[in-house]
């Protein structure tokens, strides 16, 4: 398959940006690295009356730390949030799942902002998003507004953003210092889309699980620290109640097994990681 015809802007700022989406609403579709989009539009799962690209305007590419939050601009790649030199020390969680995501080449390409607004239930970085509590950011000729990954998340391969917004960053906090970090996922091939993945952070007195590729989004818990038994019990209520679908992939029955399993090791690592 080939993409239905459409119009193609290459903007040359963000107000042409926000300009373009405002006129065109929902005709209109973001091009960042376009791993995803580039597909969908082969197979016409999406037919746009205008593309709008991003990828060259460099007020997007950044990453910004002010203490409280790491701010990773829209247009700025999976391989360069990786090789930022702070990541591991401000946000473990990040260093340890971002070298699960695809290969070299794709994430030479792939944008952060891309792949957490795409929504793949799978994917690694809408977990850590949803993990971590982040945020993101949005602009619009109206305005700014900021919305937490709980709101912002809205289901599988959707999100809250109005059709005259840009996604233009996301924001993530900063770990306090002593948190523990760990990543987990189970994938038919090393950089396939994870069957299961868990994310796990160790705090003072309590952990926090995110589990993706069983929901349609990130199905976050946070629990006060338990020992083994007790935890085995949160992860197979969590699992159960997760329940999970039987596809080509797995059946739901595995699906809850990699719950326990991955989750259990996650947590033990990240608690590990802090101590």
């Amino acid at each position: 398959m080939k993409p239905g015809s459409f119009n193609y802007l290459r903007a040359a700022s963000v107000d042409e940006v926000l300009e373009a989406l405002a006129t065109h609403r929902e005709e209109a579709r973001i091009l960042a690295g376009g791993l995803s989009l580039g597909a969908m539009l082969n197979y016409r799962l999406l037919e746009p009356g205008l593309l709008i690209d991003i990828s060259t305007l460099g007020e997007l590419s950044y990453i910004r730390n002010d203490g409280d939050w790491i701010e990773v601009g829209a247009g700025t790649t999976q391989a360069e949030l990786m090789a930022w030199p702070n990541l591991a020390g401000q946000a473990p969680l990040l260093a340890a799942a971002l070298p699960n995501i695809g290969h070299f080449q794709t994430r030479s390409r792939g944008t952060v902002c891309g792949s957490i607004c795409h929504g793949e239930p799978s994917s690694e970085l809408p977990l850590c998003f949803a993990t971590l509590g982040g945020e993101a950011v949005l602009k619009s000729s109206r305005g700014t507004r900021r919305l937490p990954a709980a709101a912002f998340q809205s289901g599988m391969l959707s999100n809250a953003r109005a059709a005259d917004e840009l996604v233009c960053a996301v924001r993530f906090p900063v770990s306090p210092k002593g948190t523990g970090a760990a990543f987990r996922e189970f994938a038919q091939r090393k950089g396939d889309f994870a069957i299961v993945a868990v994310a796990a952070l160790s705090f003072r007195g309590s952990v926090r699980i995110g589990i993706g590729g069983v929901a349609d989004r990130p199905a976050i818990r946070e629990w006060e620290k338990l020992s083994n038994g007790k935890l085995d019990d949160r992860l197979n209520a969590l699992a159960w109640e997760l329940g999970g679908d039987t596809d080509i992939h797995a059946t739901a029955r595995y699906r809850r097994h990699l719950v326990r399993r991955l989750g259990k090791r996650a947590i033990e690592e990240a608690v590990q990681c802090q101590s």
